[in-house]
């Protein structure tokens, strides 16, 4: 049997669109189980936003020197993160178990991923001021977590991480499931979002060289779309082959029928475009 049946396709589900995947979409996704193992990374935004009116608040989002935001994380949110994943991981498993392919859920603090030390100033009321936020980025990630890759089986990954002292902490999914992918050989990464395709000046794209993505995430994306065009950087220079963006069954966006396909194409070589 070909080994390159055992190396997984790495799937990020947002959390913002979970609810609007129906079941064409989960036959298709088991479809392609039981070609490839599953590694899904999911969101959790949404959920977390319903459970409490104080993930809401706009105080619950901290904007760092950089511009960066990030959710004010401290031990409660993680445990509210750990509730509402946990929900969400019984009606993932039981959609795919009910399709034939096994699946189980794993903690990225639980082994899968190292965090390093997180930003520690953050605009509040118009001034930077030194608070103690519970988020890291990835600094590495042991496949060997991931212990039954194979056909017919899936993976499902609630990206939280521990940092060198031990402590758990929350970490962007986008961005763990670019790491996770590159650290198994994954020679794909789907980004399941909430939009068909990335917009630029209002106009779908349906491909883009990394250089092209990261020139316009720089100058022109906003919010969550930013950060998946830095994951898509990412997974591409951990040498994922590609990363395709969209709301579609998953093999549409990998065999490039719809949403937007980020490749390391050469300099110059004109690869975005709009749909006709």
């Amino acid at each position: 049997m070909s080994t390159d049946r055992f190396i997984p396709t790495v799937v990020k589900l947002g959390g913002s669109c979970l609810d609007d995947l129906d079941g064409t979409w989960w036959d298709d996704l088991a479809r392609h189980g039981r070609e490839r193992p599953l590694v899904l990374v999911h969101g959790w935004s949404k959920p977390l936003r319903n459970l409490d009116a104080r993930h809401r608040e706009p105080s619950a989002v901290l904007r760092d020197r950089y511009g960066n935001q990030s959710r004010w994380t401290t031990p409660e949110v993680i445990e509210d993160i750990k509730t509402v994943s946990a929900v969400l991981a019984e009606d993932v498993l039981a959609r795919l178990e009910s399709r034939g392919i096994t699946a189980e859920r794993l903690l990225g603090s639980d082994g899968l991923v190292g965090a390093g030390a997180g930003e520690r100033w953050w605009w509040r009321e118009k001034q930077l001021v030194e608070l103690e936020n519970l988020v890291g980025p990835i600094t590495s990630v042991d496949p060997g977590a991931l212990k039954n890759l194979a056909p017919g089986h899936a993976c499902l990954v609630t990206p939280l991480a521990r940092n060198a002292a031990g402590q758990e902490v929350n970490t962007d999914a986008d961005r763990a499931a670019a790491a996770i992918a590159g650290a198994t050989g994954a020679p794909d990464l789907a980004l399941v979002t909430d939009v068909g395709h990335l917009l630029i000046d209002g106009r779908p794209v349906r491909r883009i060289s990394a250089k092209e993505a990261a020139v316009f995430r720089d100058k022109g994306a906003t919010g969550g779309m930013r950060k998946k065009l830095r994951a898509a950087g990412e997974a591409l220079d951990r040498g994922v082959e590609r990363v395709v963006l969209g709301s579609a069954p998953v093999t549409d966006l990998l065999d490039g029928s719809t949403g937007t396909l980020i490749t390391k194409a050469p300099d110059g070589a004109g690869t975005s475009g709009a749909d006709a």
